[in-house]
């Protein structure tokens, strides 16, 4: 059987999500277990190159995982027909630009959410990949996570019932980097003007989670806030924090399901992950972070009574059965790339296009508006649209 050699135009792997997860853990590991078997008994062989401004940086990156391809020009790579695919893991900011002179190169397109700032961009750059009939995709990696994939199986199964709600924590302390702690994230996370915001971050998410896991998004509440509004950068200089921090969301879900998500970077974690989601159903329910997941099933829940003069007397943890590992779970991104490199040469199922992530921008937009007009706002069907700004 041959192996297929596909060159990927990789920009943004400086980054720590485009360093770590898409080429360490995603396309160099693909490479090192000899490539991606496909239908026909053929591997297909991602050959990366890495693309970036800062030219020392990305020659250290290729050094140090023995690889040979880098430039600081983008037009070149685009202009190689053995360049198959450009990926973009950078800044929201330069992305659109980005994926549009790709498309108009002929290129196929793979890239990390938000795939814009504006629904009106997003809906743009997705219409001009239909039209030139590119393959095009969005990461939407919560969905590979093994905790909430064992929710999937727990729905397909039946187990829950009638789906209620869903309720979701995320979040931690990112620290302000004023007393001898520095900050875990990035300064530009916290500035309106480079594209930071919980809401922009975050958002995208949770919309292709619950549209994906529990039912089409319908309608948003969302309040949001600048809790932190004084953070020290990266060179250690004391910058105004504007963008919201923390956004406090309601979701009206098809069929009348209820999802809350709480998305913070200013609360301390007590709980079992640094994300967590609670499904509650007529029949059960379940609990699960990045990779575990707990059920209660109606049999095993307990019955408790409301006595505030007494201590409480159930350990309502013990309650609960830990999902089993039943099967064993790649690393999402690396999942996902596998799903988008089949897309492309093998024409094999695929769902998360362009037009997929536009719907993330389009509920961090509303969401927006919501916190704004401090009301409910409805979240119209994106089928059939083009670049237009929402009303």
């Amino acid at each position: 059987m041959a192996t297929i050699s596909l060159g990927i135009i990789m920009h943004g792997i400086t980054g720590r999500m485009g360093y770590n997860q898409h080429l360490v853990r995603s396309i160099l590991a693909i490479r090192e277990q000899g490539g991606l078997l496909l239908r026909n008994g053929d591997r297909l062989m991602p050959e990366p190159i890495l693309v970036g401004r800062n030219v020392d940086k990305i020659e250290a990156v290729a050094r140090k995982h023995g690889l040979t391809r880098t430039t600081t020009d983008l037009d070149s790579a685009l202009a190689d027909p053995n360049n198959k695919i450009f990926f973009d893991a950078g800044s929201t900011q330069m992305r659109v630009a980005l994926l549009r002179k790709a498309i108009e190169a002929g290129k196929h397109v793979y890239c990390e959410k938000p795939i814009s700032e504006t629904l009106e961009e997003a809906l743009s750059v997705a219409s001009l990949a239909e039209e030139r009939g590119v393959k095009n995709g969005v990461v939407q990696d919560k969905l590979y996570l093994p905790g909430l994939r064992k929710i999937a199986l727990l729905k397909d199964s039946g187990f829950f019932g009638r789906i209620l709600s869903v309720r979701g924590e995320f979040g931690y302390w990112v620290f302000e980097g004023d007393w001898g702690v520095a900050a875990q994230r990035p300064s530009w996370n916290y500035r309106a003007a480079d594209g930071g915001g919980m809401i922009l971050d975050m958002l995208p998410h949770w919309r292709y989670v619950l549209d994906n896991l529990f039912g089409e998004v319908k309608a948003v509440s969302c309040y949001a806030a600048t809790h932190i509004q004084s953070r020290v950068d990266e060179n250690g200089e004391v910058y105004q924090a504007d963008a919201d921090d923390a956004a406090y969301s309601t979701f009206e879900l098809e069929g009348g399901i209820v999802a809350h998500i709480n998305s913070s970077w200013a609360v301390r974690v007590r709980r079992d992950d640094l994300v967590t989601f609670q499904v509650d159903g007529t029949h059960g329910s379940a609990v699960c972070g990045l990779t575990k997941c707990w059920t209660q099933h109606r049999v095993n829940t307990p019955k408790p009574v409301w006595n505030p003069d007494q201590p409480q007397t159930i350990d309502f943890y013990r309650t609960w059965d830990e999902v089993p590992e039943t099967q064993v779970f790649d690393n999402g991104f690396k999942a996902q790339w596998e799903d988008y490199l089949r897309y492309v040469v093998e024409d094999a199922p695929w769902k998360f296009t362009l037009r997929e992530g536009a719907k993330g921008v389009q509920l961090a937009e509303l969401a927006h508006k919501s916190w704004k007009e401090r009301r409910w706002v409805n979240v119209p069907s994106l089928a059939g649209s083009v670049a237009r700004k929402v009303a």
